[in-house]
């Protein structure tokens, strides 16, 4: 596939636009692996390759497992996920899917039991940026691959 654009060349500005809702997430005290698992799973369901191959590599270079990267599809039957993850990925798949049935009731309930309100509305954030970065990318063709993480390797 060939890139089709170069957004930021064709519309400044833009991509800064974006990246303020990802310093919104960031100046919050969310665990950043939580954001990454949140972020390849979004990225997983818009088929956005670049942001799975980008933030699979994010993740890893935090200290995430193989093991629960390759589970992340299957998440609600593997047993490597916490409660809290578990509540995210599904507030993540509920905002991501707003078009197969809303933003439901189950998937609030279970946020609000392990997040905050103010956590919540950084969830949010965090699910609206990478949607609008698999948007970009997507829409780009932006190839997959060459991405190096910038993440220096946490010491746990």
């Amino acid at each position: 596939m060939t890139e089709r654009f170069d957004f930021a060349a064709v519309a400044p500005g833009a991509e800064a636009a974006i990246g303020v809702m990802d310093r919104f997430v960031a100046g919050h005290e969310l665990e950043a692996g939580l954001l990454e698992l949140m972020r390849v799973r979004a990225s997983q369901l818009n088929g956005c390759v670049y942001c799975i191959d980008m933030h699979t590599k994010d993740a890893r270079a935090r200290g995430e497992t193989e093991q629960r990267l390759y589970a992340l599809p299957a998440w609600r039957e593997a047993p490597y996920f916490t409660d809290r993850e578990r509540a995210a990925l599904a507030w993540t798949e509920a905002v991501t899917l707003i078009g197969e049935g809303h933003v439901g009731d189950a998937a609030y309930s279970e946020v609000r039991a392990q997040f905050t309100e103010e956590e919540i509305a950084v969830l949010l954030m965090a699910v609206l940026a990478i949607n609008a970065w698999n948007r970009v990318a997507v829409s780009q063709r932006l190839e997959a691959g060459s991405y190096v993480s910038r993440v220096a390797v946490e010491v746990v």
